[in-house]
């Protein structure tokens, strides 16, 4: 099997490698090419998106939405039309479910099979392989790549048929953002009432609010550290997703559009590339509080 691996970002860059590293046969592109240079290093080749097209029996991207998506395999000189009939493309990357069924339609008329494969776990996860991978497609594809997948990720489901991976994965994301305000605002809430943070930290993680979010974004947020994981930037566009797909269907998302609006207060106070847990510097406006210090 030979895989192309398109987007050599945050994301993208650790995941290519750890296919590198499981044996596979790789060939990496990127529109900026310098950027596949550590995956290079490690045994992959490198080459251009009509290259990895007519090479590889599979190709992933991992871009930052759906429009890129779109771009790379249907647009001028888009690689779907040098793919080869049966071969299968994997989008890793986290776009409206909607989008994923409409790339789903367009590639089938190409003899192009699809999954949609987003994954969570952040780039933390995605350099030590141990992501968990969403997917959406037909069983016999899913049964096809689990394997290949699972060099990247150490849970990876099948959720339905395509569009159901990203389904979840906005689902994951409403949970991870409500948990990190929730998070930030009740660490506020302990410094402004005297208690320190830390200690508050250590009492509630092993009870029920205990979390992953939380064991992640605690000490970050105590610490003063907002070195991007995974940026703001990036969970307002997987938020407005999620409130574009939440309105088309008809369900109720208030939490959503409450910490979508506080991800944007950050993005327009120079604070977008900053990771996540930095909704903590919101709450240190209103309050003057700085958690943990």
């Amino acid at each position: 099997m030979k895989i192309g691996f398109i987007g050599m970002g945050i994301m993208g860059t650790p995941m290519a490698c750890n296919l590198v590293r499981a044996g596979y046969d790789v060939m990496v592109s990127n529109r900026t090419m310098s950027k596949c240079d550590p995956v290079v290093a490690l045994g992959a080749k490198a080459g251009t998106y009509r290259e990895v097209a007519e090479s590889c029996d599979v190709v992933i991207t991992m871009l930052p939405n759906s429009p890129q998506v779109k771009a790379v395999m249907l647009g001028e000189n888009g690689i779907a039309a040098h793919m080869k009939s049966g071969s299968v493309f994997i989008d890793m990357t986290s776009v409206n479910p909607i989008a994923s069924k409409e790339l789903g339609e367009a590639l089938a008329a190409y003899g192009i099979e699809m999954l949609d494969a987003p994954v969570s776990g952040g780039e933390p996860k995605a350099i030590d392989g141990t992501l968990s991978i969403m997917v959406g497609g037909k069983q016999e594809v899913f049964d096809a790549y689990k394997e290949m997948l699972g060099a990247m990720g150490t849970s990876v489901v099948r959720c339905g048929e395509i569009g159901a991976g990203n389904t979840t994965k906005l689902a994951n994301q409403i949970i991870v953002a409500c948990n990190i305000q929730a998070l930030a605002e009740a660490l506020t809430l302990a410094q402004k009432a005297g208690v320190d943070p830390q200690l508050v930290f250590q009492a509630i993680r092993g009870g029920l609010a205990g979390s992953t979010v939380m064991d992640a974004k605690a000490p970050m947020m105590i610490g003063g550290n907002d070195t991007p994981g995974f940026k703001i930037d990036l969970h307002i566009k997987d938020l407005n997703n999620a409130l574009d797909c939440a309105h088309t269907v008809g369900s109720p998302v208030p939490m959503t559009a409450s910490v979508q609006e506080i991800m944007q207060w950050l993005h327009n106070h120079e604070g977008g590339q900053k990771d996540h847990s930095a909704i903590a510097q919101y709450y240190e406006y209103l309050t003057g509080i700085r958690i943990g210090r």
